[in-house]
């Protein structure tokens, strides 16, 4: 995610630990979703990371709750969510939090406080 929204605005924090055997259809069922939430009314973005060891966390951000609950009842949604529950996941944990306030920081910005 380049650019922050402007707050507020809501966070889905989706951590999951994958299971070790099966890895069959979830790249692509991963890149699916993110792009066909890019499609939904109110989507702002993702940032994901996953570690070797399987734990992974992606954050995704949305403009209200609404959107957030519509994004749940998109039937392709429904059948990952199926796929990642039967298949690819030993467990997760799922967020939802409003950002009431964010900033960013980068190096080419130099020692200035983002804050200030």
């Amino acid at each position: 995610m380049s650019a922050l929204p402007t707050p507020p605005y809501y966070a889905v924090i989706f951590t999951s630990q994958r299971t070790p055997a099966d890895d069959d259809g979830y790249g692509d069922a991963a890149d699916r979703m993110v792009a066909l939430a890019f499609e939904q009314p109110g989507y702002l973005g993702v940032e994901s990371a996953r570690g070797e060891d399987g734990l992974g966390i992606t954050v995704s951000y949305w403009r209200s709750p609404e959107d957030i609950a519509a994004w749940r009842r998109n039937a392709e949604h429904k059948i990952a969510r199926d796929s990642g529950r039967s298949d690819w996941y030993q467990h997760y944990t799922l967020r939802v939090a409003k950002v009431e306030r964010a900033y960013a920081w980068a190096r080419e910005d130099g020692l200035k406080d983002p804050q200030a």
